[in-house]
């Protein structure tokens, strides 16, 4: 692995004193600077759609190298934790995996594993989840994780909570330094509480929406039943797992998208010129740390 990841378009910003100087090629400029702003690893805009199914599906076979015969498995949401379900269906084929079921959190990973054979069953119906595979909308180096893109966060979250092993999977863009710089949280509220709950996260300094549906009028009904509101906290999140804590507080709210103190580990899928690598996020931290080093 080479010392300096190439990178295509970055957002950058300031940790602990250090800030990153926008490049289009390199996180190769530093400077010193007292401000706190924030950091994305790389913006995917620029890469192809081609280029994206790549990373992903490096990630889901580095991800599923853990999985042994006999094991119950988290199927995580999204199309990086897809890619996974399909590999796993693969491996399944093959004969190289036996007696692996697949614990689907939302009707997408459940019709997926069947699609792709593999074996689904009901959460109620098991003792325990070996490892469970998902995807994420932002990670920082704490790991803590933003999911609810797709709507789906809160039986993920229990999912993911219940495994022995929860691996995340992710593109070196949904790395961050600030929590919340990127994405909104996701809030699952049920209809008839939305609007004391929409006031109730104004007062945490929030700034709520509900979320509209693409292909209908009205509202996202997640599978559950209910709203999704995303909430913006323009200057980030300070303290992820008292925010959640905070919000899930609040009579009404179903769930909300921060997954605080949950992932075991972290892979991160980096673009290294024409090569893809997955390192685990530990790796990743110190490679950057390593050329903050080298060029201030």
């Amino acid at each position: 692995m080479q010392s300096v990841i190439s990178f295509r378009s970055v957002f950058y910003g300031d940790q602990n004193g250090l800030q990153f100087t926008k490049t289009h090629q390199t996180i190769g400029r530093f400077r010193r600077k007292p401000s706190t702003l924030f950091v994305s690893a790389v913006s995917s805009e620029t890469t192809l759609p081609e280029g994206h199914d790549m990373i992903k599906r490096a990630l889901a076979t580095r991800a599923l190298e853990r999985v042994k015969s006999g094991m119950v498995i988290g199927l995580g949401t999204g199309s990086t934790a897809s890619l996974a379900i399909e590999e796993l269906g693969k491996l399944i084929r093959q004969g190289k995996l036996k007696d692996v079921v697949g614990v689907g959190a939302n009707y997408q990973s459940k019709v997926l594993a069947r699609q792709f054979g593999v074996k689904t069953v009901d959460l109620n119906d098991v003792n325990q989840i070996d490892i469970a595979f998902d995807g994420v909308d932002e990670v920082d180096f704490n790991k803590n994780m933003l999911k609810g893109g797709g709507a789906a966060h809160t039986m993920q979250k229990v999912v993911d909570s219940v495994a022995k092993e929860c691996i995340i999977l992710a593109d070196q863009s949904k790395v961050v330094l600030q929590f919340g710089s990127t994405c909104p949280v996701p809030v699952e509220v049920i209809p008839g509480a939305i609007s004391p709950v929409l006031r109730r996260l104004v007062s945490l300094g929030g700034i709520p929406e509900i979320r509209s549906a693409l292909r209908k009028d009205g509202p996202v009904i997640t599978d559950l039943g209910n709203m999704i509101v995303d909430v913006s906290f323009p200057g980030g999140i300070q303290d992820p797992a008292e925010l959640e804590k905070n919000i899930n507080m609040i009579p009404g709210v179903v769930e909300n998208g921060i997954v605080s103190g949950v992932a075991t580990s972290v892979l991160v899928a980096v673009e290294d010129g024409a090569k893809i690598e997955v390192l685990d996020l530990s790796e990743f931290i110190k490679i950057i740390k390593n050329q903050a080093e080298v060029h201030t």
